[in-house]
């Protein structure tokens, strides 16, 4: 038979005591495994890129967003920098309106609720539309990023390098 003994907290460096903290603390907080990543669109539901990196300060404040601008799969992405507080985040998934296959790509753009204006007037005369069935929001991460610039705006911005100096 094995016995065990409850351990008391390490204490840090300062001789603190780390206390765990508890999931109900955390409730409401973004996991940034999970924002990096997302994909980002302008005011009027443009798909402009995705995030790619999130940059703090030393005390783990975020100060900027990195964007992913153009390429394929992540590869050959234009990255810029763009300030945190530019960047609106959405819980509710991006609803597509119209039909796939219509013409002229008519239907094709997404509809969120950040954004109503002209959502309606997308669809093609005549055509079904449909939305897909709403999905319930994530608690550890937005839906998605709204942006306001198009892609040749970001592309036309200073490339973003991580400098090692």
């Amino acid at each position: 038979m094995t016995v065990a003994f409850a351990q008391t907290p390490a204490a840090t460096s300062d001789g603190v005591n780390a206390a765990p903290m508890s999931n109900s603390s955390l409730r409401g907080d973004w996991r940034t495994s999970k924002v990096v990543g997302l994909n980002v669109y302008n005011d009027n539901n443009e798909s402009i890129g995705s995030i790619n990196d999130l940059l703090t300060d030393r005390n783990g404040n975020i100060k900027a967003v990195v964007l992913g601008v153009g390429g394929f799969l992540g590869v050959g992405a234009h990255l810029v920098a763009v300030s945190y507080d530019k960047m609106k985040f959405v819980n509710e998934p991006i609803a597509y309106t119209g039909v796939a296959g219509s013409p002229n790509g008519a239907g094709s753009r997404p509809a969120s609720s950040p954004v109503t204006t002209g959502a309606a007037s997308r669809t093609t005369t005549g055509a079904a539309s449909g939305s897909t069935p709403a999905s319930k929001a994530n608690p550890w991460y937005p839906d998605h990023a709204v942006f306001n610039a198009t892609k040749d705006q970001l592309k036309a911005m200073p490339e973003f390098k991580y400098s090692t100096e």
